[in-house]
């Protein structure tokens, strides 16, 4: 009988707000390397990404070791946001580290909500919520469609939960990210990857050319709204915010240009942030047309002129 994946994410939910942080902690090492050994075609792009990063030269047990890790930060993930609802202000303020706030706080006493673009590393929804419940900030987030339709409206009651405004990607996103700009609110764009039918420039992304999302680099040439590189990693039981100043998004020439300009120089930080711990990166699918030749699938029109960068 095929598993319902909007009753595993209830029950996880669950799960994560009445079993003992102790014996999480020991589920998710032991989950990790257990998901790793099963994990078929997303096992395959995590050692692709750990190679990207670490370098091709890892042995089979560093690669192990770093899929297996890599698994146990995914499920972190979800253990952690899960926790979320039932955290008081206290609580999430002392399991907070962060660094750049000063950035967003700029923006914010000029009236202008910023765009904060984030790769998928750690877990980005404990800074939202910690925007929201501890300084009152109003957070708009653009997050991916998922299938099936059930289990994307419970993520997106869960985090609305959270205080945050939730936009999927699609016809609706550009226009919210403008209203939300214009209304101070803080934009959160997860941008390391294109999803759905986004908009999207040809970039260099450790050492490949791919495809990355052009939305924020668009909205901030035309808006003036700035674009603050933001991380949020896994350190040492706690989590930790790494927020930079805003990308130069100056006009330099044609349109089209400064749209990939700006872009590339996103995912150069994103590099930046990733390098420090790629074993929290948990970017599952596909991404360069590589990819999708390793797993043995056609490359999407959109990706074939990049060409197929490494094997």
């Amino acid at each position: 009988m095929p598993v319902d994946p909007t009753t595993v994410h209830r029950l996880g939910a669950a799960a994560a707000t009445r079993v003992p942080r102790s014996i999480t902690e020991q589920g998710l090492r032991g989950g990790g390397v257990f998901a790793s050994l099963f994990a078929g075609d997303r096992r395959v792009i995590v050692e692709r990404n750990l190679r990207r990063v670490r370098g091709r030269s890892l042995t089979d047990a560093e690669l192990n070791r770093g899929v297996a890790a890599s698994f146990e930060a995914y499920a972190r993930y979800y253990a952690d946001s899960f926790r979320l609802p039932d955290l008081d202000a206290r609580t999430i303020d002392e399991g907070f580290d962060y660094v750049g706030f000063d950035n967003i706080v700029a923006s914010l006493e000029r009236g202008v909500g910023p765009m904060l673009v984030l790769p998928h590393l750690g877990g980005w929804e404990w800074a939202a919520f910690w925007l929201t419940k501890l300084h009152g900030i109003k957070v708009t987030a653009i997050v991916e469609p998922l299938e099936p339709p059930e289990l994307h409206e419970w993520f997106v009651s869960f985090r609305e939960s959270l205080g945050m405004e939730v936009i999927a990607v699609g016809p609706e996103a550009g226009p919210a990210i403008l209203r939300a700009i214009n209304d101070g609110r803080v934009v959160c764009l997860l941008s390391d990857r294109v999803v759905a039918d986004a908009a999207a420039v040809p970039v260099d992304f450790f050492g490949e050319r791919t495809l990355a999302p052009s939305g924020p680099a668009t909205i901030a040439l035309r808006t003036g709204a700035p674009i603050l590189p933001t991380t949020v990693y896994f350190r040492d039981g706690r989590h930790f915010a790494d927020c930079r100043p805003p990308l130069d998004t100056s006009r330099q020439g044609k349109f089209r240009d400064d749209v990939t300009r700006v872009t590339q120089d996103m995912v150069r930080m994103f590099e930046r942030f990733i390098r420090v711990a790629p074993e929290q990166w948990h970017v599952l699918q596909p991404n360069w047309p590589s990819d999708f030749r390793a797993l043995g699938r056609p490359i999407p029109e959109r990706y074939r002129d990049l060409g197929g960068g490494a094997a």
